[in-house]
């Protein structure tokens, strides 16, 4: 690279010049030798590799490569000072970019919050090979407030957390020597209103440790005075075609050639004007999905008016199509490339103990994502936090679909409060966000639905940023919010149910989601964050009840395919800190359950969508009767030749209105409640028998006396239970009993339940 360009010269020269460079890498190794990580909770394998010398050395930007660009990553003078103070006369020390300050990887690991501001320096060299031409300086991204100087000289400012930024220094350099740059960064996490995902102050449960500065690689990059800012990629199976769109500063009298290629093989090539839209035609179009990732080869040259090339650069796509559409039976399914395919995959945070925001390596980065398709997921959720790009490279070239977050910040609302309202500075910082988010990584093939908010972490004006998501990308889904506030907007109807699984209604024009369920629970000692007090949803005491409780989760999960059910979401990738919910340890060192055995479970979500036969209805739809009674009543009540005579008639569901996902018919407001039912079997020859039901809080469930499930806790929708071998025996020809005995302590309460039959389908 241009970064390690000797000039050719005399012996004497080379004789100088090796004696300088032994002196130098003498310097270097002493600088090296005393950088140490500092002592974290936890580290993972990859950590014990880093070093000064080789922290984040790959290409940052895999699709728009040019060959010349020196890494800035490394070593750099640091402090941490007030926040009303100029730039420090001294530093405290030295840190290891691209690590967030607050991580053992920096070599720092100290906190920076609202009241102070944190300062790097440090110096570089221009190559002689770059005379003549503009020096860009690019960071990946800085949370949150940046401002840069180069030879004392201001270049620019951000204010964004996860959006890329770059400044021409060509006028702020020096014509030879050492050039200083100095980056300051002030950073309020959740003091401020800013976008800022899961960080604070002060961790707990889902809540992690803040990030502060430089997180993502910082280099520099030679460009001719005009070249091609950015590249805009529009696939079009139906069409069999591509639209490219180069940025040019000036684009007046340049020109585009762009050409795609399969290997070593052209498959089309065109040309036309700079900044305005170039059709390439690919004839029988390999199409990129996560079973066959394809991707084609991309090249870009810009020509000044004489048709001389000026600048090139290097990129990739993928042909696909996401879209919502009617299958058969006329429910609204997602579609990839005009075929039916059900998307399941984790809640995927991005932390990392070493490196918090950062993780260690780009080969940390990629072992993530084989660790999710050997698990046989086809997506992730990538959870109010926005990735490097190499993150989203490696879902393009692996095959796994995204579905991408905008990081949260602002107020929280509950699930049945309105939109927030946001300050005109919070408001224009969260739109220039989300537009910088979408418009950067519009290319990737892999991400194929944008989600604005989460569980109203900030859910403001949706209907509107739903519009401008889409006018900004027609070519991919919306999801309004994922959780709690729906607002009736977007591509598909998304909630949460821990643990589940459960499915929304069923809706005319969008398709039914569940953007967050599991969260089955394992510490596994040696591979913690903290030895105590960890925390899950609900957690479990051997590797192997973890497995078993999992199978059945998805097992559960599969038959709410047959009734509309789409996609699913389950959390989550890795535990994160003190939160123990992981198919991972947080230190990635282990996947915590039976791989074999849970990617077989997850493998079978994928099978044509199974037909569900109402055995015993639900009160979802349409009201059923049943007896009930709020006294403790007397011996033998789950016995199907119980006289229940004296207790009340009422239609399910019971409960107490405003608890989440439910119609109330009757209301139930005291600590208990029984209620039975009959119905008639013809046959208990049933294929899967599951039980459906929405039960706040605990429940007991009897079939002719037989206690068949002991549910804990909540659901805030109906969820379904596989009936055991056991349960099944109970069930006869004739007249059967459901009857129930539901507990409640505290907040909404509700119970109804009923059978379905789950019968999958053969020979599709």
């Amino acid at each position: 690279m241009d970064s390690n360009h000797v000039e050719k010269g005399s012996f004497q020269n080379i004789k100088w010049l090796s004696v300088s460079l032994c002196a130098v890498l003498f310097l270097c190794s002493s600088i090296y030798a005393k950088w140490q990580p500092a002592k974290g909770p936890l580290m993972t394998r990859w950590a014990r590799r880093i070093s000064p010398k080789n922290a984040h050395r790959e290409y940052p930007r895999p699709q728009m490569v040019r060959k010349s660009w020196q890494n800035l990553n490394g070593l750099w003078d640091y402090a941490i000072v007030h926040k009303s103070q100029q730039q420090p006369d001294a530093f405290d020390g030295r840190i290891l970019v691209p690590f967030p300050v607050e991580s053992a990887l920096s070599g720092v690991m100290k906190p920076v919050g609202e009241e102070s501001r944190l300062w790097y320096r440090r110096t570089f060299r221009i190559p002689r090979t770059w005379k003549g031409r503009c020096v860009l300086l690019h960071f990946g991204a800085v949370d949150f407030d940046t401002t840069v100087w180069v030879n004392g000289t201001q270049v620019g400012t951000h204010k964004g957390g996860y959006d890329p930024f770059s400044f021409n220094i060509t006028n702020a350099l020096k014509k030879t020597g050492e050039q200083e740059i100095v980056v300051s960064v002030w950073d309020p996490t959740n003091a401020g209103t800013q976008p800022r995902g899961k960080q604070v102050s002060k961790p707990q449960r889902i809540w992690y440790t803040a990030v502060t500065g430089i997180w993502q690689t910082a280099w520099l990059e030679p460009v001719p005075e005009a070249y091609i800012k950015s590249i805009k990629i529009v696939p079009d199976i139906d069409s069999k075609s591509v639209r490219i769109t180069a940025d040019c500063p000036d684009p007046a009298g340049y020109s585009v050639e762009v050409e795609a290629k399969d290997g070593w093989f052209t498959k089309a090539e065109n040309k036309g004007n700079a900044g305005e839209e170039i059709v390439l035609n690919i004839k029988k179009p390999k199409l990129w999905s996560p079973d066959s990732p394809f991707l084609y080869d991309l090249k870009v040259t810009l020509k000044d008016g004489k048709g001389k090339k000026v600048d090139t650069v290097g990129s990739y796509f993928g042909m696909r199509k996401i879209e919502v559409r009617k299958d058969k039976e006329g429910i609204n399914r997602l579609f990839l490339n005009n075929e039916s395919l059900f998307q399941f995959g984790p809640l995927d945070q991005g932390w990392w103990p070493d490196g918090l925001y950062t993780a260690p390596s780009d080969a940390a980065l990629c072992y993530d994502i084989e660790v999710l398709k050997k698990l046989g997921c086809n997506m992730l959720r990538k959870h109010v936090k926005i990735e490097p790009t190499r993150l989203y490279y490696w879902c393009d070239k692996l095959g796994l679909m995204v579905w991408q977050d905008m990081p949260s910040g602002d107020k929280y609302i509950g699930g049945n409060d309105p939109d927030i309202e946001r300050s005109p500075e919070s408001a224009r910082q969260f739109e220039a966000e989300l537009k910088a988010m979408i418009t950067t990584f519009y290319n990737h093939p892999s991400i194929i639905m944008w989600v604005p908010y989460n569980e109203g972490w900030g859910q403001w004006d949706t209907p509107r940023i739903v519009d401008m998501i889409k006018k900004l990308d027609p070519t991919r889904l919306v999801n309004n919010t994922s959780g709690w506030s729906d607002r009736g907007v977007g591509d598909v109807r998304d909630i949460h149910s821990y643990p589940g699984p459960a499915i929304p209604p069923i809706e005319e024009t969008r398709a039914a989601v569940l953007g967050e369920f599991g969260g089955l629970g394992l510490p596994v000692k040696g591979h913690t964050w903290q030895d105590e007090k960890n925390w899950g949803y609900r957690s479990y005491e051997t590797r192997e009840e973890l497995t078993d409780a999992y199978v059945a989760l998805i097992d559960n999960l599969r038959s709410l395919i047959g009734d509309g059910l789409c996609a699913a979401v389950y959390t989550q990738t890795t535990d994160v800190e003190i939160e123990i919910n992981g198919w991972m340890t947080y230190d990635r060192a282990m996947i915590k359950m039976d791989a074999k055995k849970a990617a077989a479970a997850n493998k079978r979500l994928y099978l044509p969508a199974p037909v569900l036969k109402t055995i015993v209805p639900t009160s979802q739809e349409q009201p059923q009767s049943w007896r009930f009674t709020t006294s403790q009543p007397g011996d033998g009540w789950q016995q199907a030749d119980f006289d229940d005579s004296s207790w009340q008639k009422g239609q399910g569901g019971f409960g107490t209105k405003g608890t989440p996902g439910t119609i109330v018919r009757t209301e139930w407001n005291n600590s208990d409640i029984w209620v039975r039912r009959t119905f008639e079997l013809e046959d208990t020859k049933l294929s899967r028998p599951q039980l459906s039901i929405h039960h706040d809080e605990d429940a007991e469930i009897y079939i002719n006396g037989q206690l068949i499930a002991k549910l804990e806790g909540y659901t805030s929708s109906y969820v379904r239970v596989t009936l055991d071998e056991k349960a099944q025996k109970a069930l006869k020809i004739g007249k059967n009993c459901i009857a129930i005995h539901c507990h409640q302590t505290s907040g909404g309460q509700y119970i109804d339940a009923g059978l379905v039959d789950v019968i999958e389908q053969q020979g599709k």
